[in-house]
This record gives C-alpha cells, structure tokens and sequence, in this order.
C-alpha cells in the first residue's frame, strides 16, 4: 500500500495514543506487548491531548466576558484560547483583551495553563469562516480544536467529558456538545416564550441525535471539538486550503459532511452541555431559522450549486430529510383543517367529533415528556408543554421560517441569509412579517374562491377533503406514538 504523506501534515501511520489530562488513562492492549513482538517500523507514544479554543467574534461585547469566564472556569481548560475578532465595531477587542496572557487552574491536583490571544482580522468578507480559518491555521499544533461562538457559555465539566470521549474513541472526527439556552438571562413575554420554544425545540433534535447511536447530523459551531487529524484529512480529500468553506449557508454542515466522508464519525456528546445564545425577538428568530433551513436545503437537495453539490442521500442528512417532510405534513394538516372547519362552518354541515382530541392529547404528552427529559428543567419548560397553544403558535413561527427557506431556495434567490440574520439581531429588516402576510393572504383567496362554489361542488370538496384530512391525521398521530413510547436510554438534554 502506498504511504501518502501531506505536506504540513500527521502521517495516518504515526501511532500517537492520546490522554486526557483530567484523568484516567486510554485502554490500549497495544501497552501489553512484549518488546520483542513489537513493531520497530513505527514509534508509538503515550502522551496528554493538546487542546486549542476558537472563538470567531461578531460585535460580542455584551457576551464574550461571560463567554471567556466559563471557558477559563472549565474543569480542564483549553491549553490556549484564540478570540478571532471579525468585521466587528463595538468593544468586543477590548473586553476580549482584559483576559489576553496566561490563567493557571489548579483541578484535583493538576495544574493547568491556559494562554488567551485576542487577534483582531479587521474587515473579512469571509465573516465566521474566516475567522473559523484564521483560528484554524493558529491553533493546528494542537491536536483538537475546540470551536465555541461568541455567544456561548460553557457547563464546567464541558471540554473535560469532550475531551475524554474524544481520546477514547480515536474514529470519532468531531464531538458536539448538546445545546440548550440559559433562562435566566431572558426577560419580558415575548423573550420567555420563544426561549421556551427554542429549548423544546433543541431538546426534541438533540434527544433524535442521541437515541440514534449518538449520531450527530450537524457538529454545531455553538461549541464543538475537531480532531485536527480530521480537519487536516477533509481539507486533503476536498483539496481545500482551510478546513471551512463559505460556499454553503450553514458551515458547520458542510464541514460535518466532509468529515463524515473522510471516514471518521461525527458524534454529540452524551454529558457536555452548553448554553447558547437564544433568539429573543421574532425578527432575530426568523433570519437565524430561515438561515439554517435554507442552508440544509442546499445541502440535501440534489444537483451541483455553485460549488456546492446537494447529497440527497448522505446519511448524516437523513434526519434532515425526516424533519421536512414532518414539517410538510405539519402544514398541510394546520392549513387543511383551518380550510375545511371554516368551509363547513359556512354552510352549517361541521359536527364535532371527539376523536379530533386525539392528535392534540398526543402532541402535548410528546411534549411533555421532552420537557422532562431537560437536565435543567424548570416549570416554564412544563407550562410550555401542558398549555398547548404556546408550542403551537410556536409551530406555526416555524412552519413560516420553513416556507420562506423553501421559497427562497426555489426562487434561486442571491439574498445574503448571513448579512440578513445579522441586521436581524440589530433590530433591523421586516422579513419576519412576510409569512403572516402571505398566510393570510393565502386564506382570504381560498374563502372567497370557495364563496363563489355551489352548494354540490362545496358538500363534494368536504366529503373529500376531511377523509384526506383523516388519514394523514392518523398517520401523524402514529409517527407521535412511536416517539412517545421510544426508549431514551437514561440521556438527558
């Protein structure tokens, strides 16, 4: 077999057994060899993991203290912290800069040190994958790369748990945390109810991706490790020159991809948690959305794009695939009973059935019990479950993020969805409204075209319509059921 060896780069035949510096030593029989059977070709070493944080930084000044703070506080802090400062115009360098040096920890008897840098990039048009790269480039002597946002505290025992699934299981290429958001730092109504919809939203992905053998779709650039092995063997494969490319929506998908394809695993962890940045507005909420969804549209949707060719039938994309076409069904079946219930209203022919209760009863026990599956839940999380309409018009927000993505998509629309969800959490741009518009809009053509129809053809379109209705209600209900009653395996999200 013919050795390839890459300039700058690990040769995959060096046999370096990686440990965690917070205890505990890798099982490897390898140790148990005699010296005379030993393979003298190749030098094997024992030696602790090396460990780089990135933290790309987008006008952060009023989260990177806390973000730095966690970071520092870790049971096992990084061995050096790179703050890549990025098209940036408020205090982010300056507060980055009060940490910027040398921090000793001392955990359990072990001494740490940990040095922050703070490099500032200036104006970069390639926005987060630039400073991605950038953070890449100083931080590949290590041998992991630790990417955290600006916006995202860390769970003490984070980087610890990672690095030790990590060192353990050497197929694993990267390892994302699993992700929640911090309640205590919302304040007002609106803020309240869309943090609880985005924590059950987060709970209900992170608990698919961990029943699932712990398979992760997406390593989340909210706080995730790389195996610069990993990186160094995508960038090889794809012939790329930097691990991230901006070709793609969402980064951190394509990366994760790559990764996957490289032959390595892409995993979230089963303990590491951490608390990202939360949507607090319907404008902010609506841009980050729309952008994550049109950015896994590009991915999974067949046909090459520039330089992004869509892999309808990658595995990591399956859950992907199973959540759009649970939110169509979602749609059709909102939008179909609001039709016929207001069609049949109008000509007296509605008769209620108690067997309608049905899906609603289900949906909220779902519900519920991801609300209890929390490892940090609280009684807004139960009250969100049990009062039904807030996770409802929740869904609805959702189902208007997805429309405007797909229509997007379709349009082959050249709208920068990043500058988009930036202005967004500025306070800027009223996309947002745009599916309420249409929506409403959509209703007030149907009633007026269904106004204009005789009496026979409208008995005909119910007589049709609510048998439809049923069976795609109780195909729903099914798929509820299953999730329902599946076993969680003791995770806790």
């Amino acid at each position: 077999m013919t050795e390839i060896a890459v300039q700058g780069m690990r040769r995959a035949t060096d046999r370096v057994t990686l440990l965690a510096r917070s205890g505990g030593e890798v099982p490897d029989v390898s140790t148990l060899v005699p010296e005379q059977f030993t393979d003298r070709r190749t030098t094997s070493t024992r030696r602790h993991a090396t460990i780089a944080c990135v933290i790309p930084a987008y006008n952060e000044e009023g989260t990177i203290r806390a973000v730095l703070t966690s970071i520092l506080s870790q049971t096992r802090p990084p061995d050096t912290v790179h703050v890549v400062i990025n098209n940036t115009d408020d205090d982010t360098g300056e507060i980055a800069g009060e940490f910027v040096g040398e921090h000793e920890r001392t955990v359990k008897g072990q001494k740490y040190t940990t040095t922050v840098h703070v490099h500032d990039i200036g104006v970069n048009p390639d926005k987060k994958v630039g400073a991605l790269n950038y953070g890449y480039y100083v931080s590949r002597a290590h041998d992991y790369i630790l990417g955290v946002d600006g916006d995202t505290t860390l769970d003490r025992f984070c980087v610890e748990w990672m690095e030790k699934e990590m060192v353990t299981d050497q197929r694993i290429g990267g390892l994302s945390a699993i992700y929640s958001f911090d309640k205590s730092t919302v304040h007002g109504p609106m803020a309240t109810f869309l943090v609880a919809g985005q924590r059950a939203q987060f709970a209900g992905f992170n608990m698919d991706n961990l029943v699932r053998g712990r398979n992760m779709a997406v390593l989340g650039g909210q706080c995730s490790l790389f195996s610069v092995r990993a990186l160094e063997q995508v960038m090889y494969l794809n012939h790329q020159a930097a691990p991230w490319v901006r070709d793609s929506e969402v980064e951190d998908s394509k990366l994760s991809l790559q990764i996957k394809d490289a032959g390595y695993s892409t995993k979230i962890s089963a303990r590491a948690r951490a608390n990202v940045g939360p949507m607090e507005t319907l404008r902010s909420l609506h841009g980050q959305q729309v952008k994550w969804n049109y950015g896994g549209i590009d991915l999974l949707w067949p046909g090459q794009r520039g330089d992004t060719k869509g892999q309808p039938t990658h595995p990591n994309l399956r859950l992907r695939w199973y959540e759009n076409i649970a939110m169509v069904f979602n749609i059709f079946s909102r939008m179909a009973f609001l039709l016929l219930l207001a069609a049949a209203l109008s000509i007296d022919a509605f008769v209620f059935n108690p067997v309608w209760l049905i899906p609603p009863v289900v949906a909220t026990c779902l519900n519920l019990r991801i609300a209890a599956s929390m490892h940090d839940k609280s009684g807004s999380d139960i009250f969100y479950a049990l009062l039904v309409a807030p996770a409802e018009i929740y869904m609805w927000l959702r189902m208007g993020h997805f429309l405007t993505a797909w229509t997007q998509f379709f349009a082959r629309s050249d709208k920068d969805n990043w500058a988009a969800q930036a202005a967004a959490e500025r306070g800027r741009g009223s996309a947002y409204v745009m599916p309420l518009v249409c929506a409403v809009a959509t209703f007030a053509v149907l009633i007026f075209a269904w106004s204009q129809q005789s009496v026979q053809l409208q008995s005909a379109i119910l007589s049709i319509g609510w048998p439809v209705l049923y069976l795609l209600t109780v195909l729903q209900t099914v798929f509820m059921l299953k999730k329902l009653v599946r076993r969680q395996r003791g995770f806790q999200v």
